[in-house]
């Protein structure tokens, strides 16, 4: 036990060595304010446009702007957080495998599925913290400058949207496990995204796609309803566990 707490407080500190922890915070913050900010501008932006539009046919009446606008564009600005998250943390085993630290981890007496558990912790962790940071500014500020009730469902699509995010960590955490490169890593985690966006398409299978996860706009819009979605929510976390449980095995014999 002793010796994986250090091996975590090791990840820790190279998180904040390299910078990646400042990033995140950075990027964090930065969205949960944007959110209710490009709501906010939005009619100040279409009035600076007004003539120039106009010009052109195209004429605007005024519009009302509400805390829906600000969560459209929250679950908007997922994905863009969704991918900055890993292609930063992505290389969290491939850097070690290439400088050779988890051999002498190894040697240490650290045991290899202690290993993989402190590296998924630990991801999990920061997208948990990374996350929710953003949805509580957004939140906030939505609250301060309208009313978040008119959201159906929110605190639910917010919790799909952190599930598909685990996922697509476990998904990093197989496949780091499975390959020595970043791009190999990557790759195999776009390889499963495209086939759970394909398996959404089709009527039959499409509550076994993890990808509806991401789909806030029905549920806040009340398009669709919470019971709609805990299949996917359920296969999604017993995914997430499959992929966490193979893992150990892989990387035993690596």
């Amino acid at each position: 036990m002793k010796t994986m707490l250090a091996f975590i407080k090791k990840e820790c500190i190279e998180q904040l060595r390299t910078g990646k922890l400042v990033i995140l915070s950075i990027i964090s913050i930065f969205i949960g304010i944007l959110n209710p900010l490009t709501a906010k501008l939005t009619p100040w932006l279409f009035e600076m446009l007004a003539d120039t539009l106009a010009e052109s046919g195209i004429s605007f009446t005024g519009f009302a702007i509400s805390a829906m606008d600000s969560w459209m564009q929250f679950f908007k600005n997922a994905p863009m957080a969704l991918i900055a998250f890993v292609l930063i943390e992505s290389s969290i085993f491939v850097k070690e495998y290439q400088s050779g630290t988890l051999v002498l981890a190894v040697t240490k007496g650290l045991e290899r599925h202690k290993i993989v558990f402190s590296k998924a912790a630990l991801l999990t962790l920061l997208w948990t913290v990374y996350y929710w940071l953003s949805f509580i500014i957004t939140y906030i500020y939505s609250s301060y400058f309208w009313d978040n009730s008119v959201a159906n469902n929110l605190l639910f699509a917010a919790i799909c949207w952190w599930a598909f995010g685990v996922f697509v960590i476990m998904l990093i955490v197989l496949f780091s496990t499975i390959a020595n490169s970043n791009g190999a890593v990557l790759g195999g985690i776009v390889s499963v995204l495209l086939i759970s966006y394909l398996t959404s398409l089709l009527p039959n299978t499409n509550k076994c796609a993890p990808t509806l996860l991401t789909d806030g706009y029905s549920l806040i819009h009340g398009i669709k309803a919470v019971h709609e979605y805990t299949d996917t929510l359920i296969t999604t976390i017993t995914l997430s566990i499959l992929c966490f449980i193979t893992s150990i095995p892989i990387f035993n014999k690596k």
